[in-house]
């Protein structure tokens, strides 16, 4: 068994929860192949009200797959094209300390935390928030499967809301954590 470190007697997250080598946040971040512009475009509002409109659309796809036939996976592959494309459509914030703006920042803080730890409560509740998201896939899946509009409607809430209450945490999460490293704080400068 590999030795853990210490457990802090501060607020910053250093045992087992914090070193996990199976991490699907990186995961996505490097599928998405995210670099500094990307990230920086990806602040920008349309990057952000696009990207979260997108998610109910593709269930409204799959909801009306039987109207759509075989153009289902045409507009599903469409919608991957354009999830990926996102951040690097649109222009970066006019003003950086919007909220949506923090959003990502506060991801890329979460994505840093094996450089620059964060605490554990922000650990804790990005780690639930996205297990509800999780979760609802499996409602989500059964309504769309059978048009069950309650288990639809249900594991889409969780879906999205989980996702949106992460990225509200992730604001929060940016707001801690900019003061750790000037990095993080020059992202907001007109905060």
């Amino acid at each position: 068994m590999g030795k853990t470190a210490p457990k802090s007697k501060g607020c910053l997250a250093t045992g087992p929860l914090q070193r996990s080598d199976m991490d699907i946040f990186k995961a996505a971040e490097r599928l998405m192949k995210m670099d500094e512009t990307t990230w920086a475009r990806h602040a920008g509002p349309w990057s952000i009200y696009t990207r979260i409109a997108t998610g109910p659309i593709i269930f409204m796809v799959l909801w009306f797959r039987l109207y759509f036939g075989w153009w289902t996976l045409a507009l599903l592959a469409a919608f991957a094209v354009f999830i990926w494309a996102n951040p690097r459509l649109f222009p970066g914030p006019k003003n950086p300390a919007w909220w949506g703006a923090k959003v990502t920042y506060g991801e890329r803080v979460f994505l840093n935390r094996k450089a620059i730890p964060v605490p554990d409560h922000h650990l804790h509740w990005a780690k639930g928030l996205t297990a509800i998201s999780v979760i609802g896939i499996g409602p989500l899946t059964y309504g769309l499967w059978v048009f069950d509009l309650g288990w639809t409607t249900a594991g889409a809430l969780l879906v999205v809301g989980g996702k949106l209450w992460f990225c509200d945490r992730m604001v929060w999460l940016y707001n801690d954590m900019r003061a750790a490293d000037p990095t993080y704080f020059s992202w907001a400068v007109k905060d």
